[in-house]
Formats: structure tokens, C-alpha cells, sequence
């Protein structure tokens, strides 16, 4: 769909069709009539006769219609093509300083209008001399006052260029005719410079900017709101499932605490991936550059501006970064998510189970037809919009390292659409905090299924009866609890008749479901020491 930006407003100026099924698919059902007819007996003909007629009828009506309406399909929440643009833009709108269209502008920007300031501090150039602090303070404020209209002026200047970080020169240059010291070098901005100079470090900040500032917060509510599930029910006790079927028993708390270490560690990783950067020209031997000034070691320039940056410096390239730092990380991130998919689907199910009931909000509905049902839609959404992110980010993460010879412009396309696995993990988070917040415990409930499970003490009892060289043990306890109704008395009257140490008996006698936990209520108290070992005591102190 072809896109054209009017008046600062984005217009669409085709179709209104955004999916397939309103596509495609129209025509496969105006061609019911292709059908054998020896599939079709007397009455399915002539509802289906009746069918074609009135939907033929109606979508002609409707295309009439859109013929009719000479307004052109402003961008919406209705229009938007992707959800996270639309239905969802609410959620997401966070990362658009960053991860869109106007962010990589702003970047762009910013690399060009720095590199210029660091030419000026070369001794060797001595075509642009060390601007003063009135020309400095110009330029750096083009960037902390770079606006929207900035933006739509750059892809105002695009339209005629053709070339999207030509435009951002041309633009700078335009800005800057008016300050005397810095029209008299407005050609060194881009000096030696090829697109992907300039690109590469505006994707590296983005990245670098979006995670720091909406990522890696959201991802430390959700640990600490996990954290605090943990603690909160510490000693409540839970019957486990292995392959679906009683365990041995833990706790709610505990369960929750393996998930918020697990993704601490995770968050942990994706923060040590280090941004990279290079700024070595048109295919990575800084070739115009030494042409230019042979006495300037621009290796090391380059280095100092892209650490200037922020970045770590990558020296070992062709005419593109290779992209490898933006595999470890997209990999990186589809760890947490598959741990958080984890995390969502047990929910889910202890949900079923009936060990959470869902505190509900007046005025919402679970069902259109079945009134009584409180989904859990969030941890729903929340896992098939990690499944949608981890698909994007898969795909990222294998595309981008790859590249023909010294480039290809494969890459170019596919790192516009960076913000869609952020946008969509983002989303998910934001789900999975609702769904979390909407959690209170069925106490009750955890129990009744506890008190139906004196099978799961099998396991202490033949523990012990080892350590104490009863012969047989474990096919003893077999013989009494497989596949056979156990209950307290039948337990008690096993173990009565074991020949232990009476300390022993009276140990195991006192044991019930809800007590053989293990340590597992000590290790969801201390979830936030494990938590911040992992992280660094920074971080997540809240959870104390």
C-alpha cells in the first residue's frame, strides 16, 4: 500500500482492505459455484444460490460506496496496518521516540551534527577550525530541538532525493546557512562518510535508547511484580505435577520464584550485549578519508567517535556493521520471552485448576454468549504476542548477520521493521503485568486437592525406610499407593506398621500433604537476594 504524507498528516491511497480474508479470500467465496455439482443436492443449491445473491448484492453496495467517498483513508487506529499501530498503539506508543520512522531521523541527525563537531577538533582539518561556543551551542541545538516538523521536512526533501540519508545532509545544510562559522564548512557534513556510517550508529542508539528506557523497566516490573507474588505466598503449600499427574507437593510462592529468577537472569544477559558501532567509510578501509588527510590516523578517530557515543567500536567491517551484536540481542530477548510463554501458560492452567481466581472489573464481558466466563485473556495475549515477537525477532537475528560480499542492501529493509518483536514483546509485557495484577489465591482450593493426594508421601516414607535398611522400600510403597485410592488412614496404618526408630514414626506420622514442602517456603522468601545477585543490588529493590 502506497503511503504519502499530506499537510503532516500520513494518508493511505489505495485499498481499504487490510487483511486477506477481505481480499483474497472474497473471490474464493464468490466462486462457490466452481463446486462439483454432485456435491451440491436440491436444498444446499439453492441456499447457496441464496447466499451468493445477497452477499454479491451487499459487497457491490459497499464498493459502490467506497467508489462514492471521495475522502482519502487517513492513517487511524483504524487504518494502521500492523495492531501495534492501531488497537494496540496505546500500550506500545512508548518505544515510537525511538523505533519509528521519526526516530531514525532524529538519530541520523544526531551522528551527522556530531561527527562535523568532531572534525572540527582534528587538528589536521584545518578546513573546519574548532567552531565557538556560540556555533556549538547551534548545532547541538538542532538536535535536542530536532521536532516532528523537522522530520516531515527531511522526507519532504526525500521525495525529491530519492535517498532518505541524503535528505538528512541536505536538510542539515539548510538549517545551517544561516549561522556564518558553520556555512562556511557546510560540506563536511557526511565528510567521508558513506550511508551506512551514519545509519548503523542511528540503529545502534535506537536500540541502545529503547531498551534503556521502556524495555528494560518494563521488564523489571514484571520480575519484581513475579517477586512479590513469590513472597507474598511463600508458605503456601501446592500439589505439583509432574507430566500432569501429583508430585510431591511445593508452594505457590516457590513456583513463582523460579520464574522470576529465571528471567532475571535472562535480563541480565540482554543488558551485557554491548551496542556496536562502526565509521569506516565506504567499504571499511577508511579509503576517502586517507585520500583526503593521509596524516590523520582515522582508525583511531572513529573509534573515539563511536565510543564517544556510547557504543563499542566494531573495526572489522565492510561497508556495513555486521549486525552480529543485534542477533546475540534479539536472541537474547527470545529467551525471556519463551520464559515468560512458560510462565504465562502455568498460570494459565492453575488458573483452570481453580488456584487463582481473576478479581473482575464491572462492565467487562468474557463471553459474548456464556456470561459466567472470566477468561485469562491476558496471559492469553500475552503469549501470542510473545510467539509474534519471537517470530520477527528470529527471523531478525538470522537475516542480519548475513550480508553478500562487502553489502548487499538486503539488510536495509529488514532493520525498519526492528520495532515490530520490541513492539509486540512490549505489548506482552504490559499483558502479563495485567493478568498479574488481576491474580488473588484460592486458598481453599489448593488445599482440597492437597487432602485428596496422601499418595504424594509415598516418596518421604520410602526415603526413609532406605535409611534405615527396611528391605524393599520403594516396592513396598509401590505396591500400596499405584493406581490405588490412598488416604490419611491408610497412610498412618503403613507407616504404624514399619519397624523404624520411634523418632523416626513419629516424624513420619506427623507429615501431611501440606507440610512435606521441602525448603521450598525458605526459597521464595529469599527470591529478591537471588534476584539481586543476579542483577546487582540496583536493581529491583522494591522487591524487599
Amino acid at each position: 500500500m502506497e503511503a504519502r504524507v499530506s499537510s503532516g498528516v500520513l494518508t493511505k491511497t489505495q485499498s481499504p482492505f487490510l487483511s486477506p480474508l477481505r481480499g483474497r479470500k472474497l473471490q474464493s467465496l464468490r466462486n462457490m459455484s466452481t463446486l462439483p455439482n454432485t456435491i451440491h443436492n436440491h436444498q444446499f443449491s439453492n441456499a447457496s444460490l441464496y447466499l451468493r445473491s445477497t452477499f454479491s448484492s451487499r459487497t457491490h453496495g459497499f464498493k459502490q460506496a467506497i467508489k462514492d467517498d471521495s475522502r482519502e483513508f487517513e492513517l487511524s487506529s483504524l487504518t494502521a496496518l500492523s495492531p501495534l499501530d492501531g488497537r494496540y498503539w496505546g500500550k506500545v506508543k512508548d518505544l515510537a521516540p525511538y523505533m519509528s520512522e521519526y526516530g531514525l531521523i532524529y538519530f541520523r541527525v544526531l551522528v551527522e551534527i556530531k561527527w562535523l563537531l568532531m572534525l572540527s577538533q582534528i587538528p589536521e582539518v584545518i578546513e573546519v577550525p574548532s567552531f565557538s561556543a556560540e556555533a556549538q551551542s547551534y548545532l547541538l541545538g538542532l538536535i535536542d530541538g530536532f521536532s516532528m516538523d523537522d522530520a516531515l521536512e527531511v522526507k519532504k526533501i526525500e521525495r525529491v532525493t530519492n535517498h532518505d540519508v541524503k535528505a538528512v545532509e541536505y536538510f542539515l545544510k539548510q538549517k545551517c546557512q544561516s549561522q556564518p562559522e558553520i556555512a562556511k564548512v557546510l560540506e563536511f557534513f557526511h565528510f567521508a562518510c558513506t550511508s551506512e556510517d551514519i545509519n548503523n550508529l542511528a540503529h545502534a542508539l535506537m536500540l541502545k535508547e529503547a531498551m534503556t528506557k521502556v524495555m528494560f523497566p518494563t521488564m523489571d516490573k514484571l520480575v519484581e511484580a513475579i517477586c512479590k507474588l513469590a513472597k507474598a505466598n511463600a508458605s503456601v503449600s501446592m500439589l505439583s505435577r509432574t507430566h500432569g499427574q501429583p508430585a510431591s507437593p511445593t508452594t505457590l510462592g516457590k513456583e513463582m520464584a523460579i520464574f522470576a529468577v529465571r528471567l532475571s537472569r535472562e535480563r541480565q544477559e540482554i543488558s551485557q550485549v554491548e551496542m556496536m558501532g562502526k565509521f569506516a567509510g565506504a567499504v571499511g578501509n577508511y579509503n576517502a578519508h586517507i585520500v583526503a588527510y593521509p596524516t590523520v590516523i582515522w582508525p583511531q578517530i572513529a573509534e573515539q567517535f563511536v565510543t564517544s557515543l556510547g557504543l563499542k567500536f566494531n573495526p572489522y567491517v565492510t561497508q556495513i556493521e555486521t549486525h552480529d551484536y543485534m542477533a546475540k540481542l534479539y536472541y537474547a530477548i527470545i529467551r525471556f520471552n519463551n520464559i515468560l510463554i512458560d510462565f504465562d501458560r502455568d498460570i494459565w492452567g492453575y488458573i483452570s485448576l481453580g488456584y487463582f481466581k481473576q478479581i473482575t472489573k464491572a462492565g467487562e464481558i468474557g463471553s459474548s454468549t456464556m456470561p459466567h466466563k472470566v477468561n485469562p485473556i491476558d496471559f492469553e495475549n500475552s503469549e501470542g504476542n510473545l510467539g509474534k515477537a519471537n517470530e520477527d525477532l528470529t527471523y531478525l537475528s538470522m537475516k542480519l548477520p548475513i550480508s553478500r560480499w562487502q553489502r548487499d542492501l538486503t539488510d536495509s529493509t529488514v532493520l525498519r521493521n526492528m520495532g515490530g518483536g520490541l513492539g509486540h514483546s512490549l505489548l506482552a509485557y504490559k499483558s502479563a503485568l495485567q493478568g498479574i495484577g488481576k491474580l488473588q489465591v484460592n486458598e481453599a482450593r489448593l488445599s482440597e486437592d492437597l487432602n485428596q493426594a496422601w499418595e504424594v508421601l509415598a516418596e518421604p516414607i520410602q526415603t526413609v525406610m532406605r535409611r534405615y535398611g527396611v528391605p524393599e522400600p520403594y516396592e513396598k510403597l509401590k505396591e500400596l499407593t499405584r493406581g490405588r485410592a490412598v488416604t490419611k488412614e491408610s497412610i498412618r496404618e503403613f507407616i504404624e506398621g514399619l519397624e523404624l526408630p520411634e523418632e523416626a514414626k513419629t516424624h513420619l506420622l506427623k507429615l501431611t500433604p501440606h507440610s512435606y514442602v521441602g525448603a521450598a517456603v525458605e526459597l521464595a522468601k529469599t527470591v529478591d537476594s537471588a534476584v539481586n545477585v543476579i542483577n546487582g543490588s540496583e536493581v529491583l529493590e522494591t522487591c524487599r
